[in-house]
């Protein structure tokens, strides 16, 4: 700052520049050179440093207030400014910022990208209202339509070799209660129904017929909170039956894969084999060899063999599955035998999966020697007949322990719907035994009567009943097996006479078949030299008992149908 103002005060340097311009104005020649006069800096400003700051303050703002002097300012040693004379000149304005121009690789990418975002957007808010349609349009569609099915789950080949399979029904969303009388099976089976939700559970209480399709109808179905009933509907077709049989010869025994039309594929094979069963997906064998049996379990293709323990080293026979309960039960005897020592004909149960060690029941903590047993179908219950005629049931996994069910001479047949048994009492009397609560009713008679039966093969809706014909006098002259419906209705559907035997009857699990073994020319047809001896040539005969159609007659026996081997 300098102190030459006119008043004392001291001048700011905008002040002072002001003040010279204006000397220099006047002492210039004449007006018109004012302006250039302004233009060429004095030289010895040339030569000072600019300082910028204070010079657009100057130009927009007031004066500002002076400063307080802290020290007097000696104007004899601080360096004087020179004061230009003349008039003040404007002052130029200070520029705006000038930014710096993007690389020219950024414009591009922003060019090309405004373009693209646009396009993105407009393909986002296509996607957005069609999708809103679609809601829309499905809302209206549930509301006028009413329930649609969505999903349908079944396994037909189960469902023609077990009972209790299902086919359930899901729909698009949750549906109020539903009846068993809105449900159709075509063709006709026993069903229950089992609806929760969104879906409808149809349990068939029988197996179903193999090559068959069926219908299941779910009718006036309405989803909960209201709206029109619909119709959810399906069909299905059950594959054809998958059988095996077992044929031996002199050189060696096979177990065979076939159909009903007689294609047979070999699927194990072994010197000697004294039994098998077939469940849903296994095979079980009993072979036979030097030191006693062995139990063989396998894939139904015959891979993955594997051995399951025995009680010891001795003999296996009247092999039976328990599909249900993963079972397999045999009757078992010791290799040795003496009149005090030694195990024979007991019953031994254990797991399919070799994941338990064999079992033996008892009676009254001793284990009990049996003459006849079988599995009860559909549960893991057995059924069994000691030496000395007492009828009992066990069921292995449970704690029940064993029941008695009284005498009997003989088991006929077990059921597998109704949790029921055919035994001859040991009045010769025939009775069908409620083994839930031991209740006894009198077998159906046949009309016409075909006489007392030997043996009873029980299938979905009725009997197979082994019968020996006799004439007036009671000499026998053949054999028949007769199919007994459930109200007694009765028709042969097989005969032999003269030297041929029945061996075995067997009826396929929903009753569309049956197979009849037969021993041609019983004199000369010679009996093998196994454990339980049969006649070295077995055929069988498979019947179309829903039909007319003529099925093949097959070399071998004891067909997968079977629940166990010819009791010859």
């Amino acid at each position: 700052m300098s102190t030459d103002g006119s008043d004392g005060v001291p001048l700011t340097r905008a002040q002072l520049r002001a003040q010279r311009a204006a000397e220099e104005a006047a002492t210039a020649p004449d007006a018109s050179s004012a302006s250039d006069a302004v233009a060429p800096a004095p030289s010895d400003a040339a030569q000072r440093p600019v300082v910028e700051p204070d010079v657009a303050d100057a130009a927009v703002q007031p004066e500002p207030e002076p400063e307080p002097a802290t020290e007097p300012v000696d104007a004899g040693t601080a360096p004087q400014i020179p004061f230009p004379s003349g008039p003040v000149p404007s002052i130029p304005a200070i520029p705006d910022p000038v930014l710096e121009p993007a690389p020219a690789h950024e414009n591009e990418h922003r060019a090309a990208a405004a373009p693209g975002n646009r396009r993105f957007l407009i393909a986002l808010w296509s996607v957005l209202g069609i999708l809103a349609l679609v809601v829309a349009g499905l809302g209206v569609v549930s509301v006028t339509q009413g329930p649609r099915l969505s999903q349908v789950q079944v396994d037909p080949m189960q469902a023609i070799e077990s009972t209790g399979s299902r086919v359930i029904l899901t729909a698009n969303q949750s549906l109020d209660p539903i009846d068993p009388e809105q449900v159709t099976v075509e063709p006709a089976v026993p069903f229950s129904v089992d609806a929760n939700g969104r879906s409808i559970g149809v349990r068939f209480a029988v197996p179903l017929d193999d090559d068959t399709q069926y219908r299941v109808a779910v009718a006036g179905v309405t989803a909960i909170g209201g709206g029109p009933s619909s119709e959810l509907e399906t069909t299905f077709t059950t594959p054809a039956s998958q059988l095996f049989l077992l044929q031996r010869t002199a050189d060696e025994d096979t177990i065979f894969a076939t159909d009903i039309a007689g294609e047979a594929t070999p699927v194990f094979t072994h010197p000697r084999i004294g039994d098998y069963r077939a469940t849903s997906s296994l095979l079980v064998v009993a072979v036979e060899e030097q030191q006693g049996s062995r139990l063989i379990v396998m894939n139904r293709d015959g891979s993955d063999q594997r051995d399951l323990e025995m009680p010891g080293d001795g003999y296996v026979s009247s092999v039976q599955v328990s599909d249900r309960g993963g079972l397999v039960g045999y009757s078992y005897s010791d290799l040795e035998l003496t009149e005090t020592s030694g195990r024979a004909s007991v019953l031994v149960t254990q797991p399919l999966n070799g994941s338990g060690e064999p079992r033996i029941v008892q009676i009254d903590d001793a284990d009990a020697s049996i003459a006849e047993w079988q599995f009860v179908p559909d549960s893991s219950s057995l059924l069994f007949i000691d030496f000395n005629g007492a009828l009992s049931l066990e069921d292995p996994t449970t704690d029940a322990g064993v029941q008695s069910l009284g005498v009997a001479a003989s088991i006929l047949g077990t059921t597998r719907t109704t949790y029921t048994a055919i035994v001859e009492r040991a009045d010769a009397s025939i009775v069908e035994l409620n083994l839930t609560d031991g209740s006894a009713a009198p077998l159906t008679e046949s009309d016409p009567d075909y006489g007392p039966p030997t043996a009873i093969e029980t299938f979905p809706g009725g009997t197979l009943r082994y019968v020996v014909q006799r004439d007036e006098s009671g000499m026998p002259t053949g054999q028949a097996v007769v199919k007994v419906d459930d109200d007694g209705a009765a028709t042969v559907v097989a005969e032999v006479s003269g030297t041929d035997a029945i061996v075995q009857v067997c009826a396929s699990p929903s009753g569309q078949y049956a197979a009849v073994v037969v021993a041609p020319d019983l004199p000369t047809n010679d009996y093998d030299d196994m454990l339980l001896p049969l006649p070295t040539t077995l055929h069988t005969q498979l019947l179309d008992l829903r039909g007319d159609e003529q099925l093949p007659t097959l070399s071998g026996f004891d067909i997968s149908w079977c629940r166990s081997a010819p009791q010859w």
